[in-house]
């Protein structure tokens, strides 16, 4: 079987459980396509092709994605060869700084959206309303932008086939009803017979990348964003709702416990362990920790 086979029915089966294997995938195809002559796996290929990558941490990278897949073939075939750990070091994906984003902040971005072109059509209308879905309900943009109609209720959003395959059921605030009802009579009057909540001028709905890539002008437009590319991205809308949502706990760890189980299912989080990196992942809930923690320690001292 060529390599390229054994890449597609591991992808496969890693979606099938409910990863998203996107970047995974796009790593071992590469590989398939360097190793395309071989049957099983070989470790002096694997480690030869890995150090082809750009950067020491990249190739840690791939060789950390191909032993995995190679784990898994020999567990079919002893043939395939596993690769001996850590030949490239230990490769970790650093998660990059969130930048919470002040109320203000983000009505800036968003008014700057309605001077978006082309004048006087849907386009501007729906980059208003879509940041600031996101900024209300914590969404991934992809779940934002998929939204049809029917998915709209009187109890909430329903957020189908997620990240990891799964629906859920997300409450929203009586304003966000309020503004997606302002913006669903607009659409109605010019957006186009599209199912999709979110369309733009020409009656389709964006894609992730050009919804990304308008935020990040938008912000520079804002003075948000330095001319570097420093500044919040459009994940950090997400981000900035899960640490605002958090900081209503205050130091009560009964209340940060709870709220933050709630949060991780309102979020779509596949592990709670990705909801509580918000935890340290700001100076403001970094500090409430710590004076916890002191008043905990004073008070078992006295």
């Amino acid at each position: 079987m060529p390599m390229s086979d054994h890449v597609d029915r591991y992808v496969a089966i890693k979606r099938a459980l409910g990863y998203s294997f996107i970047d995974q995938a796009l790593v071992l195809k590469r590989f398939a396509a360097f190793a395309a002559g071989d049957e099983f796996l070989n470790t002096a290929r694997v480690i030869t092709w890995a150090s082809l990558a750009s950067s020491q941490v990249r190739s840690a990278e791939w060789f950390r994605v191909a032993r995995n897949f190679a784990i898994a073939m020999h567990a079919e075939d002893e043939r395939h060869e596993i690769p001996p750990r850590d030949v490239f070091g230990k490769a970790r994906r650093l998660r990059p700084p969130p930048h919470i984003l002040a109320v203000e902040d983000i009505e800036r971005v968003m008014r700057r959206a309605l001077l978006l072109p082309p004048t006087a059509s849907l386009t501007p209308y729906t980059y208003y309303y879509l940041f600031g879905l996101l900024a209300t309900t914590g969404l991934r943009v992809s779940e934002a932008t998929s939204l049809v109609r029917t998915d709209l209720g009187p109890d909430g959003l329903v957020i189908r086939e997620t990240k990891f395959h799964k629906s859920r059921l997300v409450p929203i605030a009586a304003s966000t009803q309020s503004a997606l009802a302002a913006y669903l009579r607009l659409r109605g009057r010019i957006g186009g017979a599209d199912p999709h909540v979110f369309v733009l001028s020409n009656g389709k709905p964006p894609d992730h990348a050009t919804v990304t890539r308008t935020f990040v002008k938008l912000a520079r437009a804002c003075g948000l964003r330095s001319s570097s590319g420093r500044g919040p991205r459009l994940h950090d809308l997400r981000h900035s709702f899960a640490v605002r949502s958090l900081e209503r706990c205050g130091s009560d760890r009964g209340a940060v416990d709870r709220h933050m189980l709630a949060l991780s299912t309102y979020l779509g989080h596949a592990s709670i362990a990705d909801t509580y990196w918000y935890l340290e992942a700001t100076p403001v809930l970094t500090r409430q920790i710590a004076l916890a923690a002191e008043a905990l320690s004073a008070g078992s001292r006295s």
